[in-house]
């Protein structure tokens, strides 16, 4: 039986939901698609006409896993200021952790850290704004949120 599914979202648009009860410290799933560098994603994305939030995951040696590539559930994630699930990059690949365990049909959520080119402005913050309602929101996606 799978251990996760894709569906509507309430925090947004679509999410990632456990099927089944996980444990504390579970891997639960790789984040998938084409590894390519920064350079070329943003390039094709402006190409294709591309607006908003993209699937593009930040590897530490500059590259970048492109979700919308060959990607997989992985890719609808939502973020939340206090995440039940972390990011951990092994030889070149992202796998998601559970933080704590995790009830059947509970979302499950990462912490973007999202960071931009330009220092972000009103416009910026507001593409960027979370939604995760948490007690401790920075309601920001953003990396350093103000």
């Amino acid at each position: 039986m799978r251990r996760v599914i894709v569906r509507q979202s309430s925090i947004h648009g679509k999410g990632v939901f456990a099927m089944l009860p996980l444990a504390a410290g579970e891997r639960v799933l790789r984040y998938k698609g084409e590894i390519t560098t920064w350079r070329d994603a943003v390039r094709r994305h402006r190409r294709e006409g591309v607006e908003g939030h993209t699937f593009l995951f930040g590897l530490s040696d500059g590259r970048v896993i492109d979700g919308s590539r060959g990607g997989n559930s992985a890719r609808w994630l939502n973020h939340a200021c206090a995440p039940n699930c972390e990011a951990i990059e092994d030889a070149g690949r992202i796998f998601i952790h559970t933080l704590r365990r995790i009830k059947a049909g509970e979302e499950l959520f990462i912490e973007y850290f999202l960071a931009t080119e330009s220092a972000p402005d009103d416009d910026l913050r507001a593409q960027y704004a979370c939604r995760c309602a948490a007690a401790c929101c920075r309601h920001s996606m953003l990396a350093e949120a103000d």
